[in-house]
């Protein structure tokens, strides 16, 4: 008997057929893709953290991370310490590098939640620094990234990142040209106040000589993106400003 492929009976239960399979197909790649996925998501925490501490494979305008066969090493060889931060208390943890801030920030909605901070210290040339997750909202979706400051609380790199910012706007947060311009940028004013980083539109500074206004120039057609990357820096660099206090010079 031939089926009748005009009744709405037969697209529904057609409909439900196609989610299930598709359903079950997406849970089989993911069960058996998840430590590959795990893996990945690993070594790119590690490629960011390294190049926010300038550890990279950069030439002179290109973005270049650490390639997968050495990250490994490589931070084990520059992030000499992890730290777990609440308060002004830091309690070393060697996995500190797998919280996830994400759901770290939503647990922290619960009051009586104490929430996890994770502080990475590197050394390099001599110098110590210390690199801070942050996460926020573009315009469009999330952004995120590591920044890193030395004990005088002023920035030795950053890398930024996003979730889908317009091409050719936003998604320059991740551009050299951006992200080069925060080095050597205070977070706090003169008076040892935190004030963060403003991305700031029309600033009488576009080639960022001056690194105690705290500012850099913004991405032109990215206004959105770029306030909300300051907000970023502003929520999340503050969470550690007690403990970061206690490095001051």
């Amino acid at each position: 008997m031939a089926i009748n492929t005009d009744k709405n009976s037969y697209t529904v239960l057609f409909a439900t057929a196609m989610v299930l399979i598709v359903g079950a197909l997406l849970a089989f790649v993911s069960s058996n893709f998840k430590e590959q996925i795990t893996e990945n998501k690993r070594i790119e925490k590690q490629q960011n953290i390294l190049y926010a501490l300038g550890v990279n494979e950069n030439d002179e305008t290109s973005v270049e991370f650490v390639s997968k066969s050495i990250v490994g090493e490589e931070f084990k060889k520059y992030i000499t310490k992890q730290y777990v931060i609440t308060g002004t208390n830091a309690v070393e943890n060697p996995n500190a590098y797998l919280i996830d801030i994400k759901k770290e920030e939503a647990a922290a909605k619960n009051p009586s939640y104490e929430r996890k901070l994770p502080l990475f210290v590197g050394e390099k040339d001599n110098a110590t620094f210390y690199i801070i997750p942050v996460r926020g909202k573009g315009l469009w979706d999330a952004i995120w990234g590591y920044v890193s400051l030395d004990e005088n609380l002023v920035v030795q790199g950053v890398f930024f990142d996003h979730a889908g910012e317009t091409p050719g706007l936003g998604s320059n947060i991740k551009e050299r040209f951006f992200m080069d311009d925060f080095k050597g940028e205070h977070i706090l004013d003169g008076n040892n106040t935190f004030k963060g980083i403003e991305v700031a539109k029309g600033n009488a500074d576009p080639k960022n000589n001056d690194k105690t206004d705290n500012e850099v120039d913004a991405i032109a057609g990215a206004t959105i993106t770029g306030n909300g990357l300051a907000a970023m820096l502003k929520k999340d660099l503050q969470l550690y400003l007690p403990y970061l206090k206690t490095l001051k010079k």
